[in-house]
């Protein structure tokens, strides 16, 4: 058996995100879960030795699968996203890469939105490819025919995000769940920009959440992680197609996952077998500092969601700039989305397109003293990038056309502090943009 969830199931999100996952530190009752900085673990006996090594007994082995620490971050993401495990790993992408490669194999595909955040188009059309995975993408998220066409008998999975990034066009995981049922594929959902605060995807329809735990979930930007959440609800021996991973009796005669651990068996299958193989193992230390984030993620997360909104508010009437992705404005594209999924929110990332293109850009950027100029997103503190010459620069000119990744484009990442002090940085480094332009 996997060690239980201590998920404190019945209690209040605030009150899970600080308690659940805890046990009792029995050498001297330390209050706060200890940093296990060990690579091993000692065994009792010959027998455990074994025991361990062979599945029997599914204690501490090595920390690579397996480490006190991190067990509490899992079972604590694992209770505030309504899942039956998680697993946390080294990053975000390893999250990815680890969920997406132990369903999908050579001469296999997944589809894909097109919007997805750039280092994960990357991934999928570089390492995935070079490793014979196939990755189809669809445009419109909201057409059920492009979805269709886009989904074939050797497509594994389907994978999207809740809150793309750079555009906030919001994907309505409901509808999406439902191609994926029809279909016998299950669908992947990276929810690091909406966090379990905002929309729980697996009571939606999904059927494993993945964060890059680096973000929102730590929300220090002090070390990187990443998280994988099983929903325990897939019927992996049921699927119309192959997941032998999964199914295929172990060696020598041991039960397949599914057999062995039930509504698990993806969290067991990836701990102790992708995970595990690939080595994305997350340092006890970087799981610590998780840790310390998620007890404060729904204060945090208030203060991004309104910071957000005002600053979205205030960029759509200034007249330097040209235009706002922000789903959370009434006259967004994907704001029926936010309100239905989202309770009229959006998160806290998004862009705006600032009137003069690169130049103005260029201007605007180098002005800005309270945001950082830096990628990542999901820090407390506010940050700008220019996606066109960073994060989407290998990218086709066609390509980050059809993205609308213009020369203008700014990406936003909304942090937590005095939403004045925000907007008086944006208004001069507009300024600075519009005299660059001579406007």
């Amino acid at each position: 058996m996997l060690p239980p969830r201590y998920d404190w199931q019945g209690f209040g999100f605030d009150t899970r995100q600080v308690h659940a996952g805890e046990i009792d530190e029995p050498g001297h009752g330390a209050r706060i879960t200890p940093v296990y900085l060990t690579a091993a673990y000692r065994f009792d006996s010959f027998a455990q030795a074994e025991a361990r090594f062979t599945g029997a007994d599914d204690g501490q082995l090595y920390s690579r699968n397996l480490n006190p620490t991190h067990q509490v971050a899992e079972r604590r993401i694992a209770s505030l996203e309504g899942g039956a495990g998680a697993i946390v790993v080294g990053s975000g992408q390893a999250a990815i890469t680890a969920v997406l490669l132990g369903l999908a194999g050579a001469g296999e595909r997944i589809v894909s939105t097109a919007s997805i955040y750039s280092g994960t188009r990357i991934l999928f059309d570089r390492t995935f490819a070079r490793l014979g995975v196939s990755s189809d993408y669809v445009r419109d998220a909201r057409d059920e025919a492009e979805w269709d066409a886009a989904i074939g008998p050797d497509t594994k999975a389907i994978f999207i995000e809740t809150i793309p990034n750079p555009k906030n066009d919001l994907v309505d995981v409901v509808a999406v769940g439902r191609i994926a049922r029809r279909h016998g594929i299950p669908l992947i959902v990276d929810n690091t920009v909406a966090t379990p605060y905002l929309i729980r995807p697996l009571e939606l329809g999904a059927d494993v959440v993945i964060h890059s735990s680096t973000k929102f979930l730590s929300g220090h930007g002090a070390a990187l992680s990443g998280a994988i959440v099983d929903g325990g609800r897939f019927d992996w021996a049921g699927s119309s197609r192959a997941f032998p991973g999964l199914t295929d009796p172990g060696a020598g005669g041991k039960p397949s996952y599914v057999e062995a651990y039930g509504e698990r068996a993806l969290e067991a299958y990836l701990r102790f077998g992708i995970v595990n193989d690939l080595g994305a193992a997350l340092s006890p230390m970087n799981s610590f500092l998780l840790q310390q984030g998620i007890e404060t993620l729904s204060l945090r997360m208030e203060r991004h969601l309104a910071n957000a909104a005002a600053v979205a508010e205030w960029l759509d009437a200034h007249p330097a700039v040209e235009s706002v992705d922000f789903a959370g404005l009434p006259d967004n594209p994907f704001h029926d989305i936010a309100r239905a999924r989202f309770g009229g929110h959006a998160g806290s990332v998004f862009a705006f397109t600032v009137r003069g293109g690169r130049d103005a850009a260029e201007a605007f950027v180098d002005a800005l003293q309270v945001f950082s100029r830096m990628t990542n997103i999901g820090d407390v503190r506010s940050m700008a990038l220019h996606p066109a010459t960073t994060t989407h620069v290998s990218f086709p000119a066609e390509e980050r056309e059809r993205l609308g990744i213009g020369d203008g484009l700014i990406r936003l990442s909304i942090g937590i502090e005095t939403v004045a002090d925000l907007i008086a940085d944006l208004s001069q480094g507009l300024d600075a943009a519009t005299r660059r332009v001579g406007g």
